[in-house]
């Protein structure tokens, strides 16, 4: 007996179900039958009917998720797309009759009479089940599959797995609910309003495949709107299994033939299609029909190539911007479901540009191991142009086994997906120059300098040092005197730290942070950290990334106007309005004749005859501004500009872990001792012209012009001869 209540149980449910749909659904015909019973079912119906905002489930046919797409600047090129479900909405206008007509005859063949419940396919199906007891019938309308997946995304989205099972399990209970709420749905929109979600809402293939729109991309590269009587046939048959009808998996064509058939013989039993219309589809062998495109199910910036590392710079700035939500999961939801179309600052030439550039200095596979990172600025805008990496970009498991793959941008902080940074070597002493003429003092100002400096004389309100730095210039000793300018052109160390002496450690912290500059470290980024506020700063003994220091460059390279970087120009909603984004905060940072005489300074290391940065000289007689540096013997660089068109900065090194270049072969080739001249310098020149000659950008040398009161010589200070340091710190250069 306790075997047997269930099934009773069961049945006086069912008939129940079979009561409440005559009554709620039945028409005139029904209600006559059962008049006795109508009035006191209206007043039941109306107590148990939710409305359309049931359990805060909005169930409106245009409210669906959507994919999310990520263009380049050129507003074409899409990077990447996101989705949770990879669906693109579109109205009914727009998807073509023979596709709305394959769906009705395959699914709900009276969809155009009944009105939310099909009588007579829940009475069958009812019989079939529980009277003839043969196999389990559905039964259910358009509408009611409708609600079902309505049901369901929100389970998902809401990370409700009871949720889910409840939304699916095969119970009267459920299948009560979703009559109650699609006879609501058909007194508040149309039949083709409904249909129009239906066709948006289905699945109709794996990998996470929704929606007419993208099967009609997926399985025949065309649109919804031009899809033939074969092809929308094809697409019909596939909602009543997706893993087993999915056409573009080969062992499944067999199958999808026979069920794309099946739905041409219903087309035309219900009079849609002609015979001649039908025996020409029936004889078309399917894989013929196919046009499969696997770019419609890539997803995410694994399917963006080498504009994977900008792709996921973006991603992490939506994931870390209030703009986009109150929370990190608000923010993802945005992303996969928010039918998002983000504009991105990244310009195409300039990224393959980069990516190219990284590839040439020092090949993915190369033995060396070593890394190659750039980052591009546009000056004056905070516009991320692109980056460069001699990676290739992978966010899967297999990336943990092969030291060529990765998805940690090396180009950026870590906050953005980036590593702890690297040394920036000498492509500091900009910095040094600027916080120097911020305190009113001339470039020309000829300083003493020494190879040690006792650490006290560097003390302000954020800093106090003991003991001694000893410091020295490549090669060993000082020179002395030496102005600002002198020792920037020939990258003196001695000369930073004596600059430093005189106005103090916070001023060149200060001036780093007006320009732009931060730490790359996670929770260290403050330039006043102690991880960065100490004498050798001053020679970059940092942790920063490209991007931080191509946005320093660009700040020189844009008449002293600072931005914060930026990587999203726009971006707008499902029903085309505009979110708002982070702000570039553009403002005028330093005096544009401190940029000017700054730049003037960096271009002097190029032109004077023995500057270090000499080799940097850009093609076409190019004015050029750029600075190299070498961290010790582990990380090297160079960066540069050209004004108010593009910032760059490169760094070479082993990003995870610090790796000694002594007499390491890169590339191909051997040095006992390398600089950033060597290797980081060819990489910065092959970018920067090669991204303004295919952008066509015209030279600008009218910039870099020095404000004389910045260029005053005061009296000479009595020169000294070079002397060798003791217990130095290597050299930068």
């Amino acid at each position: 007996m306790p075997k047997k209540k269930p099934l009773i149980v069961r049945r006086v449910l069912a008939l129940i179900l079979a009561y409440v749909t005559l009554c709620v659904a039945g028409g005139v015909v029904a209600s006559l039958f059962l008049a006795p019973g109508v009035l006191g079912m209206n007043r039941l119906t109306k107590a148990v009917v939710p409305s359309l905002k049931v359990e805060g489930i909005d169930f409106d046919v245009t409210s669906l998720p959507q994919k999310s797409r990520l263009y380049a600047s050129d507003g074409k090129t899409v990077l990447a797309s996101f989705y949770a479900q990879n669906r693109t909405v579109v109205p009914i206008k727009d998807i073509s009759e023979p596709m709305r007509q394959a769906v009705v005859a395959r699914e709900d063949r009276r969809f155009f009479e009944h009105s939310g419940v099909d009588v007579q396919g829940v009475l069958r199906a009812f019989i079939q089940t529980f009277v003839k007891k043969g196999d389990t019938q559905g039964g259910s309308s358009l509408t009611q599959q409708y609600v079902k997946n309505v049901l369901l995304i929100k389970a998902r989205e809401n990370n409700d797995p009871i949720g889910e099972y409840h939304a699916s399990e095969d119970t009267i209970a459920r299948k009560i609910r979703e009559m109650l709420i699609a006879v609501q749905m058909e007194k508040k929109y149309s039949k083709m309003e409904i249909l129009q979600g239906y066709l948006n809402i289905a699945q109709f293939g794996t990998d996470n495949l929704y929606g007419v729109e993208t099967a009609a991309r997926r399985y025949f590269n065309t649109s919804a709107k031009d899809l033939t009587i074969v092809q929308a046939a094809t697409i019909a048959a596939i909602t009543k299994n997706p893993a087993a009808f999915d056409p573009s998996i080969e062992q499944n064509q067999p199958e999808a033939q026979n069920q794309r058939n099946i739905v041409l013989d219903l087309m035309y039993q219900q009079g849609y299609i002609t015979k001649g219309e039908h025996d020409r589809a029936r004889n078309t062998p399917l894989k013929d029909t196919l046009n499969i495109q696997d770019n419609v199910t890539n997803v995410g910036c694994q399917a963006a190539g080498d504009a994977g590392f900008f792709c996921d710079y973006v991603t992490k700035q939506i994931l870390n911007s209030p703009e986009f939500g109150k929370t990190e999961a608000d923010r993802q939801k945005m992303l996969t479901e928010g039918g998002l179309d983000i504009y991105t600052t990244m310009d195409v030439h300039a990224n393959a540009a980069a990516m190219q550039a990284a590839r040439d200095t020092i090949p993915v596979d190369d033995p060396s191991g070593f890394e190659v990172s750039i980052a591009a600025i546009k000056p004056g805008t905070g516009e991320v142009l692109a980056f460069g990496s001699n990676r290739i970009y992978d966010a899967t498991d297999a990336a943990k086994s092969d030291p060529t793959h990765t998805a940690i941008n090396y180009a950026v902080d870590q906050k953005d997906g980036g590593g702890y940074g690297a040394g920036v070597g000498s492509t500091w002493k900009p910095i040094n120059m600027v916080a120097w003429m911020l305190a009113g003092k001339s470039i020309n100002t000829p300083l003493v300098t020494s190879t040690r400096y006792s650490n006290s004389s560097f003390n302000c309100s954020r800093y106090g040092g003991i003991g001694v730095w000893s410091v020295q210039n490549s090669g060993g000793g000082t020179t002395s005197p030496e102005s600002p300018l002198q020792g920037l052109v020939r990258s003196h160390n001695t000369t930073q730290a004596s600059m430093a002496a005189q106005i103090g450690l916070c001023s060149i912290a200060d001036a780093a942070k007006t320009l732009g500059y931060e730490n790359s470290p996670l929770g260290h980024e403050d330039v006043y950290d102690l991880n960065s506020l100490n004498p050798p700063m001053t020679i970059g003994a940092v942790q920063a990334s490209p991007l931080t220091m191509a946005n320093v460059y660009a700040t020189l390279g844009a008449n002293g106007v600072e931005c914060t970087p930026i990587a999203i120009k726009k971006v707008t909603d499902r029903t085309g309005k505009n979110v708002p984004v982070p702000k570039a905060n553009c403002h005028q940072a330093i005096s544009p004749e401190i940029a000017q005489t700054t730049a003037y300074a960096l271009n002097q290391g190029v032109v004077t005859p023995g500057g270090e940065a000499a080799t940097t000289q850009l093609d076409n007689g190019r004015k050029t501004f750029s600075k190299t540096g070498t961290n010790e013997d582990t990380y090297m660089t160079t960066a540069g500009f050209t004004p108010g068109q593009v910032a760059a900065f490169v760094s070479v090194g082993n990003m995870e872990v610090p790796k000694s270049f002594t007499g390491m072969t890169i590339n191909g080739r051997s040095m006992g001792s390398w600089y950033g001249m060597y290797i980081a310098t060819p990489a910065w020149k092959e970018f920067m012209n090669n991204y303004l000659n295919s952008a066509g950008i015209p030279p600008d040398n009218n910039y870099g012009n020095p404000a004389p009161q910045y260029m005053s010589a005061p009296a000479a200070a009595p020169r000294t001869q070079q002397s060798a340091p003791q217990q130095s710190t290597p050299q930068r250069r």
